[in-house]
């Protein structure tokens, strides 16, 4: 018997409507109903998660190229892909408390080379095109030729981006001296370009929580709406 889709709709609504429900019941305090719902989403996101790693990493880029280098492969090929099996097994070591030892040395290259990664990524995604960006914000071109008011707005917005960059990393500094009582404490200069550069990433903090605080608001506004509009659908349906 098929099933039609308007009764697709209808359960795919009312599941909707009411984990939103049982979501929104946190209002009132943590209570079981908030709790069904959250050890749900936890339950199918963790199953969820699971099935990409097995489907999109475990099997095509561990098991299929095994497989095809022990049918088809030479031993090379094969020595090369028993290494990440064995480093997989290793860190299957990890649920033993007396086997856990044996994969740290796995757990070292992996967290050594998540940290290369982490640290070639935040310099190729962040330092260096915050470097770029300062200083094309003194490249005059694009405002030759035009008002002396856009010369003025390109120049001040590239000093403001100047000093906010300048400002902020001196914020970061941690170099100071100790002393004579034996506290810590730097230098007058570095201290008052840090509290300019606290003043910097407040504005900073702000904008990124209205921005935040806009898409939280965006998805109620959104929540609310599907409640509306399946409440009125159902009704629909009875007249």
């Amino acid at each position: 018997m098929a099933i039609s889709p308007e009764l697709i709709n209808l359960l795919t609504g009312a599941i909707s409507f009411l984990f939103t429900l049982l979501i929104f019941s946190y209002v009132l305090g943590d209570n079981p109903l908030f709790r069904i719902a959250v050890y749900i989403f936890v339950g199918v996101s963790s199953g969820y998660i699971a099935a990409v790693v097995w489907w999109q990493v475990i099997m095509p880029r561990l098991v299929y190229p095994f497989m095809s280098a022990v049918t088809s492969g030479t031993m090379l090929e094969v020595g090369l892909m028993l290494v990440p099996l064995l480093g997989a097994l290793l860190i299957l070591m990890k649920a033993s408390p007396r086997l856990s030892d044996m994969a740290r040395i796995v757990m070292a290259f992996i967290v050594g080379v998540g940290a290369a990664v982490t640290l070639a990524g935040a310099l190729i995604g962040t330092l260096i095109p915050q470097i770029i960006g300062t200083i094309n914000a003194f490249d005059m071109t694009s405002v030759s030729g035009k008002d002396a008011s856009y010369l003025i707005e390109a120049i001040s917005s590239g000093a403001i981006i100047l000093v906010g960059t300048v400002l902020t990393l001196a914020y970061f500094h941690f170099g100071a001296r100790p002393k004579a009582d034996g506290s810590m404490h730097r230098l007058g200069l570095i201290e008052a370009l840090a509290w300019g550069g606290r003043v910097f990433i407040g504005i900073a903090l702000g904008a990124v929580f209205a921005g935040v605080y806009a898409a939280a608001l965006t998805a109620l506004i959104e929540r609310i709406s599907s409640l509306i509009n399946f409440i009125t659908g159902f009704l629909g349906n009875f007249q």
